[in-house]
């Protein structure tokens, strides 16, 4: 008889354990639910739910952003100085190409591990950088080509070469500006980078 109450009271207790972890399953899934919801994201994978940055995070992230692009604006600015400007090695627009070409690669290096930290598609992310150039590339390169042809002719003799720098940095400031917009909303953007990916998938 004793025996008996035993193996009920060890049935009464296994079967409260099990109501007990089936109630906290249900209760972990509806607040995955609520929280993909309150995300508009997919239920399933509520870890994969990006936490919403602070504005102190936001603001680190730009401080992080302006000092790698300063990095790369200095890259920039020795680049076309030491090849055109200050040596007339090569028409400045080429310098201005190079000097570009290689703060892009040192931009986008840094700000995908350190500023946005971001795991998403690196060929995919590279393309997404490399269709903001192909927009910027050209408006910037021969549109600042431009201004110094006009800068030269309105100055005549009052001309210096060294008025070639004060339009990289303004070149270089609109795409500092431009740049952060691009990479915050698209190129480092989870579920842009998900949407394209699944797009091309359909495909």
């Amino acid at each position: 008889m004793e025996n008996e109450n035993l193996d009920l009271e060890h049935t009464q207790a296994k079967d409260g354990a099990d109501n007990f972890d089936a109630t906290q399953a249900d209760d972990s899934a509806n607040a995955c639910e609520e929280t993909a919801a309150a995300a508009a994201v997919p239920a399933d994978g509520c870890a994969a739910v990006p936490p919403k940055k602070t504005k102190l995070q936001q603001f680190l992230q730009l401080l992080l952003f302006t000092g790698f692009s300063i990095s790369a604006g200095i890259i920039q600015f020795v680049t076309t100085g030491a090849l055109s400007t200050w040596t007339n090695l090569i028409p400045y627009w080429i310098a201005y190409l190079i000097g570009l070409i290689l703060s892009v690669l040192w931009n986008f290096t840094f700000n995908r591990k350190f500023t946005f930290k971001a795991a998403n598609n690196v060929p995919l992310a590279m393309s997404l950088v490399v269709l903001y150039y192909c927009a910027f590339t050209p408006i910037s390169t021969f549109g600042a080509d431009a201004i110094v042809d006009a800068w030269k002719t309105s100055a005549g003799s009052g001309w210096a070469d060294d008025y070639e720098m004060v339009i990289t940095a303004a070149m270089m400031i609109l795409n500092f500006a431009t740049e952060f917009i691009w990479d915050k909303l698209i190129v480092f953007n989870q579920k842009v980078s998900d949407k394209i990916l699944g797009w091309f998938k359909r495909r």
